[in-house]
């Protein structure tokens, strides 16, 4: 740190010169100066590398920037960022500071999905594909879509569209693939909520055409305790109108705020 205020003083110090003798203007000297003062005060870092405190270098190297080898170092052992279908990618991205930016405060957030972004990284990682393999030949199909279509749905960009949402989402989908894999059709990339969704009428009793019932149903638990607590202790498992509520699925008839798990 001290080694980079140094620095800091040195080229502030020449900058000064260099405005008092006319060879930069004053809004280029600030500029230049305002760079050299976050490249030595970027910024605190964010709770989860709090403990790294004034320790730049386990993060940057001299002239290079945020190095990513360092954070490999670091994070080379969690296993189980590619065990988890929404984060298997991360064997094949080869950088890790476009996506995880720090110096933003320490209530930032380090795993905001930017979805563009992940499509430029993995088309810039395509790119470098030997020439006449599977992936060099995907790699081109995209360039071309990207160069002459539009966006397939308003809910999200044309960089957005190369993406195959069912690849990392799959294991979310709670329509057990009966809508398909285009989930631009409904969703897009900063939520899963959808504003426009009307439930059907509260008198509707085909619940088990969109909801799954969980495991428990299956099992003694759901006579034993769940369809008599909701004094239905004759309904059938696929009867959810029976003993649940549009509200919540914890809002059961006759209980009220139920939470038995």
């Amino acid at each position: 740190m001290k080694r980079n205020l140094l620095i800091f003083i040195t080229l502030a110090a020449i900058l000064s010169t260099a405005y008092a003798m006319g060879i930069l203007p004053e809004s280029e000297t600030d500029a230049v100066s305002h760079t050299l003062h976050r490249s030595v005060n970027p910024g605190t870092l964010s709770a989860a590398h709090a403990n790294l405190g004034d320790n730049c270098q386990a993060c940057h190297t001299p002239v290079m920037g945020v190095d990513t080898a360092k954070c490999i170092l670091c994070h080379a052992n969690n296993e189980s960022i590619l065990q988890r279908q929404p984060t298997a990618f991360h064997a094949s991205i080869g950088t890790c500071k476009q996506c995880h930016l720090e110096h933003q405060g320490v209530d930032a957030s380090l795993s905001e999905m930017d979805h563009t972004l992940l499509t430029s990284i993995g088309m810039k990682e395509m790119q470098s594909a030997e020439a006449g393999t599977e992936e060099a030949s995907a790699y081109n199909m995209l360039v071309d879509k990207l160069r002459l279509a539009s966006p397939p749905h308003e809910r999200i960009s044309l960089q957005e569209s190369v993406l195959d949402c069912a690849s990392c989402h799959s294991n979310d989908d709670q329509h057990r693939s009966l809508f398909g894999r285009d989930c631009a059709q409904c969703h897009a990339t900063d939520r899963w909520t959808i504003p426009e969704f009307k439930h059907p009428s509260t008198n509707s009793t085909d619940c088990n055409q969109c909801h799954q019932a969980p495991p428990s149903h299956y099992m003694m638990h759901f006579k034993m305790i769940s369809a008599k607590v909701a004094g239905k202790p004759h309904a059938r498992v696929e009867q959810c109108h029976q003993c649940h509520q549009t509200t919540s699925w914890n809002d059961i008839k006759r209980a009220g705020w139920y939470k038995h798990h």
